[in-house]
């Protein structure tokens, strides 16, 4: 069943998008009671180079895309009523299992607060998702799920270009390697409708910063661990972004 431009706008109204530029940190628990309007505001000097607002942002904004896609890949692989769609759910599910494990090494370095809940419009969107059964079930993920991943990827060049702390490159890094290789494996559902897709993804609706803010973890809580199911033979699956061009031979 297609995804209407009306069923995609309802989604994304009740659930925005996944990540934004606003902030999603935590600063009274970091020990910063005030944030600066600049987001190059260092933070903390580190051995692996300056934090700033944006760098701890990103770390945060990272982890919260696994506490939905994490699970909304688990859905993928269960309920997914086609080979690409189970596929696409165990790369969501791996992908994001390592990315979290690189996030909260970060934390654990450097500090930083990290949430064990997605934001309001984040857990929108896995309800949203949810409700739905056979292929409209994989329409709406795939199409909730590209708007998403399509829209992070200025956030991650921006940090990639500007950072001057080496965990935080690196963890660009991975995030860019990661979100191709999901956008790929969405595409190879045949679900994507690409001018629905560009519509929102220019045009996102604006929602209260609450409803774009993961909660707080509870304190003295611990974090929560995104994993590779076992015995499902996933720990090896290659998440790496795809080569550029099919052939080196191209004229």
């Amino acid at each position: 069943m297609p995804v209407s431009r009306r069923m995609v706008g309802t989604v994304f109204v009740g659930g925005a998008l996944v990540l934004t530029l606003s902030a999603l940190a935590y600063p009274a628990m970091l020990g910063v009671q005030t944030t600066s309007a600049s987001q190059d505001r260092i933070i903390a000097n580190t051995q692996w180079g300056p934090l700033t607002e944006a760098d701890r942002d990103f770390v945060v904004k990272v982890r919260a895309a696994g506490l939905w896609e994490h699970p909304l890949g688990m859905m993928a692989m269960q309920r997914g009523t086609t080979p690409a769609m189970k596929e696409a759910g165990k790369h969501l599910v791996v992908g994001h299992a390592r990315l979290d494990l690189a996030c909260r090494k970060i934390a654990s370095q450097m500090n930083i607060t990290l949430p064990n809940q997605a934001s309001p419009q984040q857990q929108q969107f896995v309800a949203t998702v949810d409700s739905k059964q056979g292929k409209e079930f994989d329409a709406t993920g795939v199409a909730i799920m590209r708007v998403t991943h399509g829209q992070i990827f200025p956030v991650i060049a921006k940090i990639r270009a500007n950072t001057q702390n080496t965990m935080v490159r690196q963890l660009a890094d991975l995030a860019n390697d990661t979100v191709l290789d999901h956008i790929t494996v969405l595409e190879k559902t045949g679900l994507v409708n690409f001018d629905q897709n560009n519509f929102q993804q220019t045009t996102p609706p604006k929602l209260p910063k609450d409803q774009l803010t993961p909660p707080p973890p509870q304190p003295g809580a611990p974090v929560l661990t995104l994993s590779i199911p076992k015995g499902l033979g996933l720990e090896n699956l290659d998440t790496k972004s795809p080569a550029a061009l099919p052939s080196a031979d191209v004229k």
